[in-house]
């Protein structure tokens, strides 16, 4: 996919012609067959424009809310068509910010997910952190994966972290982190003791695929917990 060809869904979205973007993609299906293709190359490339494009206040909270449902419809009609590879045995547990933006990202990542094998959940956003460690208990997934975070929904990320592994109902699961500010504040992700990283829904594919199972940390009885390390300067950043 060129750039220009890009840049033209691109400019249909904006617009909100919704004729364009599905003429658009049913031709880009029709030509490549692909709809992981299309997934990776065109409506995700596209739902990083529009993110930015918003943070720097160049769109409206307008267009950015209907380029992205249009968008969001696109990869609806897609995920059927999905090529499906063979089952690997292996859960994920998608979660997300509660903006549209980050809802579709980790939807797609949800999607691809699915059809590159693994057995995926997807959460959405908005779900109490609470009830997020009672399904990690109940699943046992082999990754949780929290897309998109807002800056402000940092700490709320690290006490979840924090809280999977106090109770330790699922230690060998490993936490990924992708999207959102943690593609903008480099080393956060590590800051916050998360286990992967990736910054987008194929590269967490592939570290997914390549990881092993998380090993525990080995507690003493009796032995003082770990101190929370001092708040970083990349921490303090990404929360302001």
């Amino acid at each position: 996919m060129s750039a220009p060809q890009v840049e033209r869904f691109l400019e249909s979205l904006l617009t909100g012609n919704r004729a364009e973007c599905r003429e658009f993609i049913q031709n880009e299906l029709a030509r490549t067959g692909s709809s992981q293709g299309i997934y990776e190359n065109v409506i995700w490339p596209a739902m990083e424009r529009i993110d930015n494009l918003y943070r720097r206040d160049q769109i409206n909270i307008v267009t950015e809310h209907m380029a992205t449902r249009i968008n969001r419809s696109l990869a609806d009609q897609l995920q059927p068509a999905l090529r499906k590879q063979p089952e690997n045995g292996k859960r994920i547990l998608i979660m997300c910010a509660a903006g549209e933006q980050e809802e579709l990202g980790a939807q797609m990542c949800s999607d691809l997910f699915e059809a590159n094998g693994w057995d995926s959940y997807f959460l959405g956003g908005g779900v109490p952190n609470d009830e997020v460690v009672s399904l990690v208990g109940q699943l046992r997934p082999e990754i949780l994966l929290v897309f998109g975070t807002v800056p402000h929904g940092v700490p709320e990320v690290r006490a979840l972290i924090d809280q999977i592994r106090e109770i330790a109902s699922n230690p060998t699961m490993n936490i990924m982190i992708s999207g959102g500010v943690f593609n903008r504040a480099d080393g956060l992700w590590q800051e916050i003791n998360a286990d992967l990283f990736a910054p987008t829904a194929k590269e967490a594919i592939e570290v997914a695929n390549a990881s092993e199972p998380r090993i525990p940390e080995i507690r003493i009885p009796g032995a003082p917990k770990k101190r929370r390390r001092r708040r970083s300067p990349v921490l303090a950043t990404a929360e302001a």
